[in-house]
């Protein structure tokens, strides 16, 4: 995955492609999905507040705002991972967690020894010691050219912290990214259903059976989760 602008815009435009579902107005209207979802700042419970200055920073670099829809930021994705580091998936209590730990292909899921919550810890500690030995301050003091360059060398697999890949950091907290995003909001992301609202995703209705073979005609309801809470 590339950090730069036109490939975000290629994946939005992608997905709004493949989307069997048109909402009224569409993605031009996710500004006010999001007002809608306004609310007071989160207060993050796993990160200390270094490491969550790296994940805003890294989360927006990653899924940034621009003229087809919110960022990470306005879309509570840090909120959603922070959420995620207080479950049984962020404690690793969903797969075999026992040696021995081996690097395997990607289609054996996760092979390495850290859950997920440690891997930030280690994975974020090695970032900004990266980003001090390579430009002289902690990631979330960068510029954000200077940012996306790190994350372009973590994602090159040239980079490697001390205990870990910079690789394998960075495909966790890009995929986790892109969870926040689009996930239900009842998981902390998508803030006021905003990612769905810019792809035109419906969201968690009932039955959709008086749309069904209707190529291109407008879907006439907003997007809807499933706390009951609209666009």
């Amino acid at each position: 995955m590339s950090l730069q602008p036109p490939s975000r815009r290629t994946f939005v435009k992608g997905l709004l492609g493949t989307t069997s579902f048109w909402l009224v107005g569409g993605h031009q209207h996710w500004a006010h999905a999001l007002a809608a979802g306004t609310q007071a700042p989160y207060t993050p419970q796993y990160f200390t507040d270094a490491e969550w200055a790296f994940l805003e920073a890294a989360c927006e670099r990653i899924f940034p705002q621009d003229e087809h829809g919110p960022g990470a930021h306005a879309l509570g994705v840090p909120e959603f991972i922070d959420r995620q580091m207080d479950t049984p998936y962020g404690r690793g209590e969903l797969w075999y967690m026992s040696g021995p730990f081996q690097e395997g292909p990607a289609n054996l899921g996760y092979q390495l020894s850290l859950p997920p919550r440690d891997l930030y810890r280690q994975g974020i500690a090695g970032a900004n010691a990266y980003a001090r030995q390579q430009r002289g301050h902690d990631f979330a003091d960068m510029e954000s050219q200077a940012q996306v360059e790190l994350l372009t060398a973590f994602e090159g697999g040239a980079v490697h912290f001390n205990q870990l890949s910079a690789r394998t950091f960075f495909e966790q907290l890009r995929k986790n990214t892109m969870e926040g995003a689009f996930s239900d909001p009842i998981h902390g992301g998508n803030r006021g259903l905003g990612g769905w609202t810019m792809l035109g995703f419906p969201g968690a209705r009932a039955d959709f059976m008086d749309w069904v073979n209707q190529d291109g005609a407008a879907y006439p309801f907003g997007a809807v989760s499933i706390s009951g809470e609209t666009a």
